[in-house]
């Protein structure tokens, strides 16, 4: 059957109560703690970020809230079901968008729908018309009958939101949705997600190491490193944190920028973190009231030539490494993907009604 949850509870939520808890979440891996005890809410119809750097417990919490993993102690559930009792009733409400695409490369658009419509046991016909309301909201249904390997990576992506609302989910986990995608796919993609939160009132969670795709999507944003949860506000509070704790974000052109002068800028305490745009420009975050001079000194005395100082406004990346101390560019996520590979098997391609 494809009924997902008792409509009156499910009104009871949209009418503004938390559709996912967590509290006291832990996992634990023999000696090493993946997630110490954190807890935090996500609100019916809201987009809420995971924002962390490599092993920070991210894709952790995501496998534990899709039920692909059990928790060592605590509790999380989804519209009111327990992830652990209730595992059956919460996987009839969620949809999931790994970072590995699920798509079957010899199959056209419209029969990769089909089989997966199939596996969730909807009638043919609603899946019918589903499959060509879905295509037709991402812009796909004039490639219905063309094989998704030949499609654009963009497209591919397009897809494989589909592919996890062909149950109508009330909530979406979307694992680096726009990772790899050129600047007007992630355009794209970044669209079509506020319109499907808009309009559907999908409640969406994001993990991402693109500060741009969080700070434009998330109505909130959790900071998880080390297995805890940092920092969790909006974007716009998480910025203001950091420019009302004596932070300088600073943007120096430097003419003949050496190794020895971005070095000699790092070695400083006040200097949190350092990175360099270009030849001859570097971004730092530094703490301390005297913090501007200091920068300013070092570099004179490594005699450099300072062309333009810029005193920036914090971004969302700059929060980031303020909290984590890491570089987002520099976590490259290695973690259990939250689907399971597929196994390689031969399949018929099957008449699409």
């Amino acid at each position: 059957m494809n009924v997902l949850i008792d409509q009156k509870q499910m009104e009871e939520l949209k009418q503004g109560d938390a559709m996912i808890k967590v509290e006291n979440l832990t996992k634990k891996f023999g000696d090493f703690t993946a997630l110490d005890g954190i807890s935090f809410d996500v609100k019916t119809g809201e987009i809420f970020g995971l924002l962390g750097p490599n092993g920070a417990g991210k894709s952790t919490t995501l496998r534990i809230l899709s039920t692909l993993a059990r928790p060592t102690s605590g509790t999380a559930s989804i519209g009111g079901f327990d992830v652990v009792k209730s595992d059956n009733q919460v996987r009839k409400l969620i949809g999931i968008v790994s970072e590995k695409m699920i798509m079957y490369d010899r199959l056209t658009a419209r029969e990769n729908l089909w089989f997966f419509g199939n596996l969730f046991e909807i009638p043919h016909r609603e899946l019918s018309e589903r499959i060509d309301e879905l295509l037709e909201l991402v812009k796909l249904t004039k490639f219905k009958n063309t094989m998704v390997g030949t499609f654009s990576t963009g497209m591919r992506q397009r897809m494989n939101v589909v592919r996890a609302l062909l149950n109508m989910p009330e909530v979406l986990f979307l694992d680096e949705p726009t990772l790899g995608l050129d600047p007007q796919s992630s355009v794209e993609i970044r669209e079509f997600i506020r319109k499907l939160n808009r309009e559907r009132r999908t409640t969406i969670i994001i993990t991402t190491h693109t500060m741009l795709d969080a700070d434009m999507l998330c109505d909130r944003i959790a900071i998880i490193d080390h297995g805890k949860v940092v920092a969790l506000d909006t974007s716009a509070n998480l910025k203001r944190k950091i420019s009302g704790e004596n932070t300088a974000v600073l943007k120096l052109d430097i003419a003949n920028l050496t190794l020895n002068i971005t070095e000699s800028i790092k070695s400083l305490t006040c200097v949190q973190t350092v990175s360099q745009d270009n030849l001859t420009q570097i971004r730092l975050l530094a703490r301390g009231e005297d913090a501007f001079d200091t920068v300013i000194d070092t570099v004179r005395r490594q005699n450099g030539r300072i062309t333009s100082i810029e005193n920036l406004q914090p971004t969302l990346e700059d929060v980031f490494l303020h909290l984590t101390g890491h570089d987002v560019r520099d976590s490259a996520d290695q973690k259990i993907p939250l689907e399971r590979h597929r196994r390689g098997f031969g399949m018929a391609r099957k008449r699409v009604r």
